[in-house]
């Protein structure tokens, strides 16, 4: 299993870059930031000196979308870091949450988002694709390679991931969920023709690590991470206003803790005391998270590996970020993949 870490682009950028090489030194090979341009600092512009002080670490969002770069600005920008610093990028890719909410737009619809990710990977390796009506190929690129991972929760965009993406990212660790998705996506991918085991699958969720699994400590490790609840529930309601609470089309299991939620601040958003998740309950955070001592991280990611997982990317913002980093790479990596 191959593990990541995900940061925001807090300033300074001097500290996100810190923090991938720790990981990097400690076993992670993927380094993943979120991407919204008025929360935080432009990530493209850290990737760069990421990239240039790691000597492996593989690097993308977590992810962009199609609405807040044109198509052909994204490519070229990845293309670029490619070109520089050896085909070492991922473009993960969404609908777009906070970066078009914060700026007063609505997420892409899927029908976008999957026209994108044809265009992106095939401008980005050098193919030509048409671009709002008109043929676009950049020249300069040369052995070019962008894998394209979308991020996905609901019934059709599970089914888009399995069509068009080279890799599915869940952004939560729940077993019977995460079941439930990789099920879903390589279902469609199957469906469609395509290699369904080719389909890199991405586990993301915060992991806090605590030295026992005291109630203190344990309580104190779900405060920090129960930001985490209310981010995705954003999404869960999102899939209740489209296909209703109890429709079937996705788990109750998904969907019944929202029914407390009442509006979202995203100047709070993916931060450890984030106001707006009061209502995000214990075993919700449980369920989505991976808390407790390294012992408990290692049984709940052999479990995901099981499911056929192929990377556990850490949701790394909350008081611990170095030693969880540290802990993980003296005791959880190595477990994992002996």
């Amino acid at each position: 299993m191959d593990f990541g870490l995900v940061l925001q682009t807090d300033p300074p950028a001097s500290q996100v870059v810190s923090l991938m090489k720790r990981a990097e030194r400690n076993g992670f090979r993927y380094g993943w930031t979120f991407d919204s341009a008025v929360l935080w600092q432009e990530p493209f512009v850290i990737y760069s000196q990421i990239l240039a002080n790691t000597q492996k670490l593989h690097i993308g969002p977590m992810v962009t979308n199609p609405g807040t770069r044109t198509w052909e600005v994204t490519a070229s920008t990845f293309a670029t870091l490619n070109d520089m610093y050896g085909n070492r990028t991922v473009c993960g890719i969404g609908r777009g949450d906070s970066a078009m909410r914060v700026a007063g737009r609505k997420p892409n619809t899927l029908a976008r988002l999957g026209e994108a990710i044809d265009v992106i990977r095939d401008l980005a390796e050098g193919r030509e694709a048409s671009v709002d009506g008109n043929p676009v190929r950049i020249p300069w690129i040369r052995n070019g390679r962008l894998p394209v991972w979308m991020a996905a929760y609901g019934p059709k965009a599970l089914a888009l991931a399995g069509q068009k993406a080279d890799g599915f990212i869940l952004q939560l660790a729940d077993p019977y969920l995460t079941e439930w998705m990789v099920k879903a996506v390589r279902e469609a991918a199957s469906e469609a023709g395509r290699d369904p085991d080719a389909l890199t699958i991405c586990v993301a969720a915060p992991a806090y690590v605590t030295a026992d699994d005291s109630p203190e400590a344990l309580a104190h490790a779900r405060d920090q991470c129960r930001w985490f609840g209310g981010m995705v529930g954003n999404h869960v309601a999102d899939l209740v206003a489209r296909y209703g609470e109890h429709s079937g089309m996705v788990p109750d299991e998904l969907t019944a803790y929202i029914k407390d939620r009442h509006g979202y601040d995203y100047s709070h958003h993916g931060r450890a005391g984030n106001p707006d998740t009061a209502f995000v309950p214990d075993e919700i955070v449980d369920r989505f998270c991976l808390l407790g001592p390294a012992e408990s991280h290692v049984a709940k990611l052999r479990h995901l590996r099981g499911l056929g997982v192929d990377q556990f990317a850490v949701y790394d913002m909350h008081d611990n970020r170095e030693a969880t980093i540290d802990a993980y790479g003296s005791e959880v990596i190595p477990m994992v993949n002996a």
